[in-house]
């Protein structure tokens, strides 16, 4: 039996991770654990805790980061499965087989820059991503697709009707899933249009952990929950429901700003509103260079398959345009799915298991 870690550094790398666990425990000879550094707040480890019994994995804690550390080495894991590169050199041993999932395919530099020799296997979610990578002269590459949507192509026909209901939606209404990041974010600014939103359609929003769990995030999940609460049609996911995936099924047009799911979205050819009405923090209002070395500037400006919006206000009228006549990017949508995904056919994670038992041999 193979011995597998999948060190999730943060929770919403979680739904990265399932697919492959899956897949190796359909496979066999693999005993599959998580585990999770250690910070000052229970409540990340508490909710991956539970997703893990439920798909029959040990979770690995400690009471402290060392002594969790520790633990790891002990187990002397075959396999170790990171998001980013975190604390790798502290938890890998020197015969292990080392594999990076990146935890996000959005519009930030960090992508190109969270790298470090010590990964053995890089999972690339598109062609062109591929290519990128190697012209900086890695290796490492391993063609995949995104592993996150593999679970997008196993939904059933009855989950989106069972969690329509659940969300109690109104069927005569069309659903808007408003997806932020935690910074920038257009959360301030969309948040009054939302309200005017909620009166003609169904809002979901479902927001990055951060803006829950982080202190300098969390006033963002305290305005949405004030709409929540003074609007029967908007619904706010709680932060323990970290996978987006099933709401993308129930959604009519996604609004979001720098976040990945505009590109997770784009399997189900359905129409998308980028927000690039952003609240900067002081120092980026002040010294832009710096924001921008942040993001992917060429693919952000690449973005073609989406509305854009820069006046909040914008967004009522594109929403309605874009429900009325949703098939009016749709080809530029398919070119943006072959040119930022791979396959769309649920097998990323086969593919990324099948180099890994390569790489065992």
């Amino acid at each position: 039996m193979k011995k597998v870690l999948f060190e999730t550094h943060h929770l919403y790398y979680w739904p990265n991770f399932v697919p492959i666990v899956e897949e190796l425990k359909n496979r066999g000879g693999y005993t599959v654990h998580a585990s999770m550094p250690r910070r000052s707040s229970d409540v990340q480890q508490t909710i991956l805790s539970q997703a893990c019994s439920e798909l029959d994995v040990v979770f690995v804690a400690a009471d402290s980061e060392p002594d969790r550390i520790e633990k790891i080495i002990r187990e002397a894991y075959d396999v170790v499965m990171v998001g980013n590169i975190g604390q790798l050199k502290q938890i890998v041993l020197p015969d292990a087989l080392t594999v990076m999932v990146y935890h996000g395919i959005g519009l930030k530099q960090s992508y190109y820059r969270d790298i470090d020799d010590r990964i053995n296997i890089r999972a690339v979610e598109s062609m062109e991503r591929l290519h990128e990578l190697k012209e900086q002269g890695h290796t490492n590459l391993v063609l995949t697709g995104f592993t996150k949507l593999d679970k997008l192509y196993t939904i059933s026909e009855n989950e989106p009707e069972q969690l329509k209901q659940k969300l109690n939606l109104n069927r005569n209404k069309k659903t808007i899933l408003y997806a932020p990041s935690f910074y920038p974010t257009s959360i301030e600014k969309l948040c009054p249009q939302l309200s005017v939103l909620s009166a003609n359609y169904n809002i979901v929003i479902k927001l990055h952990g951060f803006s829950w769990e982080q202190k300098r995030y969390r006033y963002q999940s305290g305005l949405c929950s004030e709409l929540a609460e003074k609007h029967d049609s908007i619904q706010l996911l709680p932060n323990e429901t970290f996978d987006i995936l099933p709401y993308y099924k129930i959604a009519d047009v996604l609004i979001s700003d720098i976040s990945s799911t505009m590109f997770e979205f784009l399997p189900l050819n359905r129409p998308i509103i980028q927000a690039e009405c952003f609240s900067l923090r002081l120092k980026h209002r002040i010294f832009r260079r710096r924001f921008w070395r942040k993001l992917d500037v060429e693919r952000m400006q690449n973005v073609d398959f989406a509305y854009k919006i820069v006046d909040p206000a914008d967004v009522i009228g594109r929403v309605q345009f874009a429900l009325e006549y949703p098939d009016e990017m749709e080809s530029l949508r398919q070119t943006a799915h072959n040119q930022y995904l791979y396959k769309p056919d649920g097998m990323a994670s086969a593919r990324l298991v099948d180099a890994i038992e390569e790489n065992l041999k």
